[in-house]
């Protein structure tokens, strides 16, 4: 192919892949299956690597990432990213209303209320249209350059499309973890026997700063906007900004609201309060704005801050109570999680006796001593953790806790790897937690799914000799089970149901089901789909892993050493037995009737008849669209109970028809 023609078609690749992104992420639509786009992304990347001199400045290839970044440039703010005053109390909010009122003399003024994110602070600098900069907040006057890593975020637009473009603006956001993307990240953490992440705020701030942005996409950052700046805007208020924001295509939280009184902004704070744990990320406040871009350049900034905008921070809630010991848990990997014992305490309407510990360096940064009093909260409302020690009611007489050497289940010596802040117990095929660790993560519901089959029946199948690994499963017979307490005929039964119902899983299940370490549910997907089958996968050379979608050297090795090791071939060989699946097999959508044709849902909330995945089906089958998100775009809303409030709020401001379980019976 000449240059000419790789131009060409370099930019019409680009035109289609950028429309196919677009579609997916910001209007929540598709038009070709996960496969063609992929197909299409990989012909782009091809030919820019051919011609590296023609990849175009807001190519949909740096989405997927790929660039080491050894040393991050500094980079000055054009505008300040100043810090905002706090404030804990509504009388504060009250003599901060008298100073804008006195600042703006007799003039009328209205505030805008938007949530504060618990995230990082990005800006954005877009020039002629194209995203140029990406920069961290730093110390407000400088920050460091991360926009390779920015550009894999989705809902970041590298390009501007619209009219009256100015040339050059600045956004700022906030980027961040969904708390499913967190979750999702710890579970896969946990499954591949990495050590999980503590928050999802430091998890996004070191995401943003790592080297490789292969690996950044790989987080699923997200990122909300709320300012823009730059000169011949055409806007005369903040929500005018935001208004333009959402129209040039970013994405902007639908939880604002303008509010003409303190007491409207009260109102907000209020609402919010208890709304907002069923967002999709954490919060920690209220940010209150003048509205008037003019007001706020009249009242201006103090030395820190302006004096237009205020932030106002919910109380998290802390207890103090005693520590009463030091617990140790095994992990299936064996990892050696710390758990805090506590007398127990009352915390957010739930009884709180223990909280992770995290690792050695959390007791240590902490210096924990058995019998402390010590303050707890919960992480993002949902995770107790142990934030402080009140020093003043420590026994002068009590001694820092020495860490254990060994494992409290097995007694072999731990070890920690160089850079790792987790110890190990390397008994990998000796050690009863990690037996049972791994038989419970074989059985689990995105693995082989055995519903009727729980951690307490597992471990008296290990108890009785009965279940050693995964493969003795499916050798079990009823009189094996009538051995264990509790279980009658219809249990028994139900269980060698279960078992051989998990027979029917298909091999990308069972691969991830197979607890090989560093291989999560994902990358489980990615082999099966590039190597078809386990004889390959198993045969296959480090050199021809790296060659699969999403492996690197750490999974290639991984892999390598499993198929080695002769006690997992013969696992392996055992489950081929047993008649589970070990072959790829393609998935086809039965179509049951056109009566959902062109017509896009979003599923929400919890369903009397139906679970979320057979809502699923029964939209595809008859031929619908399944969305994650509500846009202008959205034909229908599909609500069960328990719907957090802002989708449904979403779907009301945008005209998008919202569906009971009923209706929507009624449409098939």
């Amino acid at each position: 192919m000449t240059p000419t023609e790789a131009k060409k078609e370099i930019e019409r690749l680009s035109v289609l892949v950028n429309h196919h992104n677009n579609l997916y992420y910001q209007k929540h639509k598709t038009e070709i299956s996960d496969y063609e786009f992929d197909q299409l992304l990989a012909q782009l990347v091809k030919l820019e690597e051919q011609f590296p001199e023609l990849r175009l400045p807001d190519s949909p290839t740096q989405r997927v990432g790929g660039t080491i970044t050894k040393n991050f440039e500094t980079v000055v703010h054009q505008y300040p990213m100043l810090s905002l005053g706090n404030t804990y109390s509504q009388e504060e909010l009250i003599d901060f209303d008298k100073r804008v009122a006195k600042g703006l003399g007799n003039e009328s003024y209205e505030y805008f209320c938007e949530l504060k994110f618990d995230g990082v602070s990005i800006s954005l600098i877009y020039e002629n249209g194209i995203l140029t900069k990406g920069v961290t907040r730093g110390d407000g006057v400088r920050g460091d350059d991360v926009t390779t890593n920015v550009k894999t975020i989705r809902n970041v637009p590298l390009k501007i499309k619209g009219k009256d473009i100015p040339e050059r603006f600045e956004v700022r956001g906030e980027v961040f973890l969904s708390r499913s993307a967190f979750n999702q990240l710890n579970k896969e953490r946990e499954d591949i026997g990495e050590e999980i992440y503590a928050n999802a705020r430091n998890t996004a701030s070191g995401s943003l700063k790592m080297q490789n942005s292969a690996e950044v996409a790989r987080r699923k950052l997200d990122c909300y906007v709320y300012y823009l700046l730059g000169e011949n805007l055409a806007i005369e208020t903040h929500a005018e900004a935001i208004s333009k924001l959402e129209k040039w295509g970013f994405n902007v939280s639908a939880t604002y609201a303008k509010a003409g009184t303190i007491d409207k902004v009260f109102d907000y704070i209020n609402s919010w309060e208890k709304k907002r744990m069923d967002l999709p990320l954490e919060t920690d406040g209220v940010v209150i704005k003048i509205n008037s871009l003019l007001q706020q350049k009249k009242l201006g900034f103090t030395a820190k801050s302006p004096r237009w905008a205020i932030s106002y921070k919910y109380k998290a809630e802390s207890q103090s109570t005693q520590l009463k010991a030091v617990a140790y848990q095994v992990g299936r990997t064996g990892a050696i999680t710390p758990v805090a014992e506590l007398q127990p305490v009352l915390l957010s309407g739930t009884t709180v006796k223990r909280a992770s510990l995290h690792n050695a360096n959390e007791i240590e940064r902490l210096d924990l001593r058995i019998g402390d009093f010590v303050f707890v909260e919960k992480g993002g409302e949902i995770i107790p953790k142990v934030t402080a020690v009140d020093l003043s009611l420590r026994d002068k007489k009590s001694k820092p806790i020495t860490y254990i050497t060994a494992c409290p289940e097995c007694g072999t010596p731990l070890i920690r790897h160089e850079g790792e802040a987790a110890h190990y117990c390397p008994n990998e095929k000796g050690c009863a937690p990690q037996i049972t660790g791994r038989i419970e993560h074989f059985i689990q519901r995105k693995a082989m799914d055995i519903d009727s089959l729980g951690e307490k029946t597992i471990k008296q199948l290990y108890q009785l000799g009965l279940v050693k690994s995964p493969a003795d499963l499916y050798d079990l017979t009823k009189d094996d089970l009538a051995r264990l307490e509790g279980f009658k005929e219809l249990s028994i039964n139900n269980l060698l149901k279960g078992i051989d119902e998990s027979r029917k899983a298909p091999f990308e299940a069972v691969l991830f089901a197979l607890g090989i370490r560093y291989v999560g549910k994902t990358v489980a997907e990615k082999l099966a789909n590039h190597f078809k089958n386990m004889d390959a996968l198993m045969s296959a050379t480090y050199e021809s892993l790296l060659e699969a979608p999403e492996v690197g050297e750490k999974i290639a090795e991984s892999v390598v050493n499993f198929s080695k090791d002769k006690d997992h071939r013969k696992e392996i060989s055992r489950l081929q037995q047993a008649g589970l699946q070990f072959t790829l097999v393609e998935k086809k959508q039965n179509k049951l009737s056109n009566a959902l044709d062109n017509k896009s849902f979003v599923i929400s909330g919890v369903f009397e008849k139906y679970g979320r995945d057979e809502l699923k089906e029964l939209i595809l089958s008859h031929g619908g669209r399944v969305l994650s998100g509500v846009s202008g775009q959205l034909d229908y809303l599909l609500a069960g109970d328990n719907m957090g409030p802002a989708k449904r709020q979403k779907a009301e401001k945008l005209g998008v028809k919202i569906l009971s379980e009923k209706e929507f019976e009624q449409m098939l």
